[in-house]
């Protein structure tokens, strides 16, 4: 019988996982006798065991310069199973605390405000209904820092507006509601009819967003089809809350979804427009690691957001 297994692959050297867990310290302080007070070793005790690390791989890890180390080629690919490893077993130790007190989780989740506030309520109450009590952690951030965490596996699924640029081939894409843009104005702008165009309101003083992700190119595609520029008197602002608050209190207008921007707004503080250019709509919906398998509660999670009244929940 013929043995095809790679004779290279059969003397890939086993990492000793708490080698690895000191080498984590050693680049998160940035030191070895760093990393030695924070372990609470004597520094030769940590020098040792990284030595060690580095000659069961053949390679060295970082290079030790006055101001601390730096990180080579391999230390860089090291250091991410190593932060994989740190969370897998603090997860460990949250997942069996809830499961004592039958908690389903802990899941950690990613999004941009509008996506976040257009999904997330909804999907949370279809969850408790499949999987009863579960534990869930979300953050704001921006597109590129969310594909980051994704890939570091510090959240299981982004939540994002889809469907405006291409899907990184290392990830999957799936679009769960539509909402059109509209207008938003405030009490200062009641000779408004209930549409308009781009053109007419250019001169406007605005509120726009300023972070460079999918949604502002979605926007800044809206003045494009009008033929427009835009607006140079702007206030940018990436806060769904303070944009908002903004249009109710002054002169200023923006361009936002209509469900988030009139989302608790039922005092008729401010209103939505339709405007003529708006010829597609945005949509948003959830990023996650292609082959990366999820866990069941991000399973629960991302069925909830699929279900075909999901957008109306």
């Amino acid at each position: 019988m013929t043995d095809n297994t790679s004779p290279t692959l059969a003397r890939l050297p086993a990492i000793d996982p708490r080698a690895l867990m000191t080498f984590r310290v050693v680049c998160e302080t940035g030191s070895i006798s760093a990393a030695a007070r924070a372990l609470n070793l004597a520094q030769p005790s940590v020098s040792n065991t990284i030595a060690l690390l580095e000659r069961r791989l053949g390679v060295t890890l970082f290079e030790r310069r006055r101001g601390g180390i730096v990180l080579t080629r391999e230390g860089e690919v090291l250091r991410r199973p190593a932060e994989a490893m740190a969370r897998l077993l603090s997860d460990a130790v949250s997942d069996v605390v809830h499961a004592r007190h039958h908690i389903a989780g802990p899941l950690r989740i990613g999004g941009t405000p509008g996506a976040l506030l257009t999904l997330l309520p909804g999907a949370i109450m279809r969850v408790e209904e499949a999987v009863g009590d579960f534990a869930l952690s979300a953050v704001e951030r921006a597109d590129e820092q969310l594909l980051d965490m994704l890939r570091k596996g510090e959240i299981e699924l982004a939540f994002v507006t889809t469907q405006i640029q291409n899907v990184p081939e290392d990830m999957s894409e799936v679009t769960c509601a539509r909402d059109p843009f509209a207008l938003i104005v405030g009490p200062r702008h009641a000779d408004l009819g209930e549409r308009v165009s781009l053109r007419d309101v250019e001169h406007y003083p605005w509120v726009l967003p300023e972070a460079r992700g999918a949604f502002r190119r979605q926007v800044d595609a809206l003045f494009i089809t009008a033929g427009v520029s835009v607006p140079r008197t702007t206030i940018r602002c990436d806060s769904l809350l303070t944009t908002r608050a903004i249009v109710r209190e002054t002169d200023r207008v923006t361009v936002l979804p209509r469900t988030v921007a009139l989302d608790g707004a039922s005092d008729g503080s401010i209103r939505a427009i339709a405007i003529e250019e708006a010829v597609f709509e945005r949509s948003v919906g959830v990023l996650r690691l292609a082959e990366r398998r999820l866990s069941p509660l991000a399973e629960a999670m991302l069925n909830a957001l699929s279900a075909p009244d999901a957008q109306n929940a």
